[in-house]
């Protein structure tokens, strides 16, 4: 398992764990993590699974494809390290990496 940091606007944390090769979205929805609505169920179809990803583990992701980039730009409060949770997998390498939620995401 790998351990996934997600912080809300409001700094609240929560500490949980997913599987390799799960999104971060699917690790989100499967803990009740407020803030990745994922409305789309991780088809790529809108940008409710806006996340950020610290910078210690955003340089080591694969690169944005255009499709996402095109939700990310339809996303509210986009930053440099923004990307939709339900394209990023989880590999080992991302043990402890930590997960912002926008707060334009929350309520």
């Amino acid at each position: 398992m790998i351990k996934v940091t997600f912080i809300e606007s409001n700094g609240t944390e929560h500490a949980v764990e997913g599987a390799s090769g799960q999104s971060l979205m699917q690790v989100a929805a499967d803990n009740l993590i407020p803030g990745v609505t994922a409305e789309c169920g991780g088809f790529l179809n809108c940008a409710t699974c806006h996340v950020y990803i610290d910078e210690a583990w955003f340089s080591g992701l694969p690169a944005v494809e255009e499709e996402e980039q095109e939700l990310i730009e339809s996303a509210f409060h986009v930053q440099a390290n923004s990307r939709l949770s339900c394209q990023v997998e989880l590999p080992p390498e991302l043990e402890g990496v930590v997960v912002r939620i926008p707060a334009s995401q929350t309520s």
